[in-house]
């Protein structure tokens, strides 16, 4: 048995997956590579099914033989992070290199010539905060080894380019959308944290009680700076590296407020449990923000079963939220306002009544906000915002509470500005209603016996019909012109003894690929490719199946990055899907990026019709072998293109199957939008009769029902 070289200590390694980045390739290259070229670098490490490489030979390696892509510098340095060893490390690494670029950005500090020691990186930082000082000279090696000395040199230059906050920002996103973040606990997403900030306003303190890496405070200080009132700010969070990351984010906006003149004191983290272990009992602020765990139910109920916080009743076991709302509630201000995320079903658990009731009848809670599924995980999930404050014992206390439905708005405006105005208006005394979207609802209409807070149980809905009378009518004609229009598309199809695609030859798409007929694209992954901008519009899979526009954007996730343009005759593919559903690209998709929930299948048009390769790429024997199951709860397959076949025919007979393939996708489109139409007419119809605005017409003979095969109308036999 062969032993496995052992790695040396200070030794810059990578993995296959490592590699295919560097090479913007897949993994199966790699596996190729190793075995068609003896020159190609031995292992280092690792184990037989998953090895290591050194990184220095590798790149030496892709370089001679010319398949090193051209990676930018943010790119090369999330690389560095992502190849460090031992993985469980990489958030203290990032800790290191964000105390790094923050003692680059400190103008009262004299540059190094070169990277500067550890002892000299916690020398510089102990002049700012001693305390960030400590946290990092926890992590700290005595002196740097060589996989640390090329990522810290990578992200000193990454720093050069962009600037040092910039770098830091850029290396947090990334991290904050791995796998090392703990599946997306660290962050807030800044769609989420806007709508909270737009709520609570400014103020001179703010106070984030379970930080995470500090998404909504840094969003605060940047937004408190920008409008000339700085704010200071305090943290908590359990997590150490978390904090680290949240106090060293907060600096670099400490520092641009120093350098723009301001008088502010620095922030302050501490890192504790904030339920069992508040580190700032004494703490109030005038803004409170939190996006704290859900359903924890080792919370520490019988530890605190006696705590002061808890004014507004006892929190049960079952509903820590409960417990984390009336800690908001005890570190704010007079006057100043808390908002804090949600789950939706402490709106109406039996189990928290009481309390829930409690903070209506004294006027603490001030809105409760539903906000559209899909913002952040749980993504099937619509989360709730509290809106809360501190009663003013000297007054009496509010008698009503806002109430937003935010999932019924439309895309057009930003979340933040429909919920803002909604929460300005309330705030003014304007008791103005908005069918189904948000209404002002008085504190004994909520003090049932339940006291549920759902949105949705208490919005009106629309007293008046949307369409009078006559627009209803002329729809109805409308209607049946689009019926007309949906037999219209059908393709003329026959009973044939023997069809052309039954007896063709198969070919599998593999070996069309290998023969250069047809290609296969993805989008690549954590990099962005030359010449991708923030505006440039990404096709989704949703777009991919309506056939409409790309909705998605070039920065929509810090993860993945949008793939080559789509254009005339491409095929599109989503990557995971119940069934293959292949759509030629629509002229209104020509121009986007590829996604990376889309594949994209690009054939030669002298060999083959592309309407013709999206119909039977998606017949039902494809669909058994398209792929694996994907890790997601409804069973998805994750489509592997490589591994299906399809018929092998005349470019004449395909083109005239792609024709009556293509009015097949027009067919479903049309009927879907019947379907759409048909409903959203029998409401209006059904609401005309309700309301009394339409009569029912004169009774006649029933009519004849019409057949639709072969186009013939008038036999009821068939």
């Amino acid at each position: 048995m062969t032993r496995e070289p052992s790695m040396a200590p200070n030794q810059a390694t990578l993995t296959a997956s490592g590699i295919a980045r560097l090479a913007n390739v897949g993994r199966a290259a790699v596996s190729n590579w190793r075995r068609r070229y003896a020159d190609f670098p031995a292992p280092v490490g690792g184990t037989p099914t998953s090895p290591s490489f050194d990184a220095r030979e590798v790149e030496h390696w892709l370089r001679r033989h010319g398949r090193l892509h051209q990676a930018s510098t943010e790119q090369w340095a999330w690389r560095h992070f992502e190849s460090h060893q031992p993985a469980t490390e990489i958030s203290d690494i990032l800790g290191v290199a964000g105390a790094l670029l923050l003692v680059r950005a400190d103008r009262t500090t004299t540059p190094d010539a070169g990277l500067p020691t550890p002892k000299q990186l916690v020398r510089h930082l102990r002049t700012l905060d001693p305390g960030l000082a400590d946290l990092i000279g926890e992590v700290l090696p005595g002196q740097w080894t060589a996989p640390l000395t090329t990522l810290l040199r990578t992200v000193d230059q990454l720093g050069s380019e962009q600037g040092p906050e910039a770098a830091f920002e850029h290396l947090h996103n990334q991290y904050a959308a791995s796998a090392h973040s703990l599946s997306g606990l660290a962050g807030t997403p800044d769609v989420v944290a806007d709508v909270m900030l737009t709520l609570t306003g400014t103020g001179a303190r703010t106070f984030d009680f379970t930080s995470g890496t500090g998404s909504i405070l840094r969003m605060a200080a940047d937004r408190a700076l920008r409008s000339g009132t700085p704010t200071r700010c305090y943290a908590q969070e359990i997590n150490r590296q978390y904090a680290v990351i949240t106090l060293l984010r907060l600096w670099f906006v400490h520092l641009r407020a120093r350098q723009a003149g301001h008088d502010t004191e620095p922030p302050v983290v501490q890192i504790g449990d904030s339920l069992l272990e508040d580190a700032l009992p004494h703490l109030r602020a005038e803004v409170v923000v939190a996006n704290f765990p859900f359903g924890i139910h080792d919370w520490g109920h019988d530890r605190l079963a006696y705590d002061p916080r808890w004014t507004y009743g006892l929190p049960p076991r079952t509903e820590p939220e409960l417990a984390w709302v009336q800690h908001a509630l005890a570190h704010l201000s007079p006057g100043g306002t808390a908002v804090v995320l949600m789950p939706p079903a402490a709106a109406a658990r039996p189990a928290g009544r009481r309390v829930r009731a409690e903070l209506i009848r004294r006027g603490a809670l001030r809105a409760v906000i539903a906000l559209p599924a899909g913002l952040m995980p749980p993504a099937g999930i619509g989360l709730h915002v509290w809106v809360l404050a501190q009663p003013d014992p000297h007054q009496s206390p509010a008698s009503t509470l806002l109430v937003v439905d935010a999932t019924t708005e439309s895309a057009s405006r930003p979340l933040a500005e429909i919920i803002g105005t909604a929460w300005r208006a309330h705030q003014s005394g304007d008791q103005a209603e908005l069918p189904g979207v948000h209404r002002a609802v008085s504190a004994i209409e909520l003090l049932d016996d339940q006291v549920d807070l759902t949105p949705q149980r208490h919005l009106p809905q629309a007293s008046e019909l949307v369409a009078t009378p006559a627009q209803i009518i002329s729809r109805m004609s409308d209607f049946g012109r689009l019926l007309d229009h949906v037999r219209r598309v059908l393709p003329a199809v026959r009973r044939i003894p023997t069809a052309p695609l039954g007896d063709a030859p198969q070919a599998d798409i593999a070996d069309l690929i290998r023969s250069g007929s047809i290609t296969v694209q993805r989008a690549a992954t954590r990099s962005r490719p030359t010449g991708v901008t923030s505006s440039d519009a990404v096709l989704t899979a949703a777009d991919v199946l309506s056939g409409g526009p790309a909705t998605g954007s070039a920065n929509h996730s810090a993860n993945d990055d949008p793939g080559p343009r789509v254009g005339a005759g491409d095929i599109l593919v989503p990557v995971i899907s119940r069934k293959i559903s292949a759509r030629v690209a629509t002229p209104e998709q020509f121009g986007a990026r590829l996604g990376p929930s889309v594949q994209l299948i690009r054939v030669d048009p002298d060999r083959f019709d592309p309407w013709f390769v999206a119909g039977v790429i998606s017949r039902p024997d494809n669909a058994r072998i398209a792929g694996r199951t994907s890790s997601s709860a409804s069973g998805a397959l994750r489509i592997d293109i490589r591994r299906l076949a399809i018929p092998v025919v005349p470019l004449d007979q395909q083109q005239a199957y792609g024709r009556a393939f293509r009015q097949l996708v027009e067919f479903r489109t049309a009927l879907n939008h019947a379907a759409a139409t048909g409903a959203a007419l029998a409401c209006e119809i059904s609401d005309g009769l309700t309301t009394g605005a339409l009569g029912l017409a004169p009774s006649s003979a029933p009519r004849p029902r019409e057949s639709l095969v072969d186009g013939v109308p008038g036999d009821p036999g068939l």
